[in-house]
């Protein structure tokens, strides 16, 4: 790749900057001849009222903005490599998308600073490496920059090496803050839509984690249907299964789930009681654990991680199991006392025991003192939930 080290303004940067507020994307500068973010960049990520305002105070104190790269595209056309957030900061600026804070603490917009601010600002000189190489070249150069300090995330990278027109549709499709599907989405999925969580979930879910297998295939599909058909079969099944949404559901594996149960019928009105029922027992610690124990039909305890008796109620219990049991001459585990066994009248030492419900858990039965039985380790682990 050959790079030739340019200087440019501000001003000539952002001459005829578009900005697209509805995908909330830089589009165009340099005269039209730059191109601010190719679809392997990146969404902008700065309109936050504080990283784009710090680029736009660094023009305006002439802080070094750092160094920006183009790749020279066709003749005297360029797009961005790295440098998008802070060109569409300050292009959202100079035309009046974008406000400041000044020393008094009110809004300045760049038509109300001073002549000598704006110029200032205009002026600001940009150093820019233009680059050309082949395509494999620039993106894997792309693949490995950090840009304004701010890493690439897996699936911005992965955009950017399977970058075409599946990746474009797909990005206007599940990184678009502007879907009118993405609060719904949002009950189900963590992460921001302009970073690309949305879209990599969906992907995840289609491709069951082959993402770059399956972009690597779908690069140069000029539909999405098949993501977009997945994607909204699992978000329908799980409004199906859970009426009501809790915020425990939330970056749950519903990918993994869908495949494992959607085939299972459920009633709604049954789940929803359980999963209400579980949300108040007070024994129950892990409430993101409720919904795959609802799913697979209330048997794996472990998905809850049920509180356990503390050591005081495991150590009482167990000197008063093994004083009646020294008093009858049998083992103090109730279990092996019953046999017949060598082990009937085994006296366990509290390290060889295990707390367990007299009354299950799941059967109504209380973590308390009055509930709780030591049992040997095998006996405890053989018992279940009988």
């Amino acid at each position: 790749m050959e790079t030739t080290l340019k200087t440019y303004t501000v001003g000539e940067v952002c001459d005829g900057f578009v900005y697209n507020e509805l995908e909330g994307k830089g589009l165009y500068g340099l005269s039209g001849r730059l191109t601010i973010q190719p679809e392997y960049q990146r969404n902008y990520i700065y309109a936050d009222g504080k990283k784009d305002v710090a680029v736009v105070q660094s023009a305006l104190h002439r802080y070094p903005l750092g160094v920006f790269y183009f790749n020279k595209t066709d003749g005297d056309r360029f797009e961005v490599l790295d440098g998008q957030q802070r060109i569409t900061s300050l292009g959202r600026f100079v035309t009046g998308k974008l406000s400041i804070i000044d020393g008094n603490g009110i809004p300045q917009y760049f038509s109300s600073l001073s002549p000598e601010q704006r110029q200032r600002i205009l002026e600001t000189p940009l150093l820019v490496y233009e680059c050309e190489g082949t395509e494999d070249e620039i993106r894997k150069w792309f693949e490995t920059v950090n840009i304004a300090g701010v890493p690439l995330n897996h699936q911005e990278l992965l955009n950017a090496v399977y970058s075409g027109e599946f990746v474009t549709l797909a990005k206007q499709e599940f990184s678009n803050s502007q879907n009118a599907n993405v609060q719904k989405w949002s009950a189900y999925i963590t992460g921001a839509v302009n970073r690309q969580d949305y879209l990599e979930r969906a992907l995840q879910w289609v491709s069951r984690d082959d993402v770059k297998g399956y972009m690597s295939l779908h690069r140069h599909d000029t539909t999405i249907d098949e993501l977009k058909r997945y994607f909204n079969t699992v978000i329908d099944w799980i409004a199906s299964v859970f009426t009501d949404v809790e915020s425990e559901m939330r970056g749950l594996e519903w990918g993994r789930l869908y495949e494992t149960y959607h085939t299972q019928p459920y009633n709604a009105e049954t789940v929803a009681k359980q999963v209400h029922d579980l949300y108040a027992d007070p024994y129950v610690k892990n409430r993101k654990g409720i919904f795959e124990y609802v799913l697979g039909g209330c048997t794996d305890k472990r998905l809850l991680d049920i509180r356990i008796f503390d050591e005081a109620t495991k150590r009482k219990v167990y000197q008063r199991q093994t004083a009646e049991a020294a008093l009858h001459d049998v083992s103090n585990c109730p279990l092996c006392a019953m046999g017949h066994e060598a082990n009937r009248k085994k006296m366990w030492k509290l390290a060889e025991m295990d707390a367990d419900h007299v009354s299950a858990w799941s059967k109504g039965g209380a973590t308390s003192i009055e509930n709780c039985q030591m049992l040997c380790k095998t006996h405890n682990r053989a018992k279940g939930n009988r």
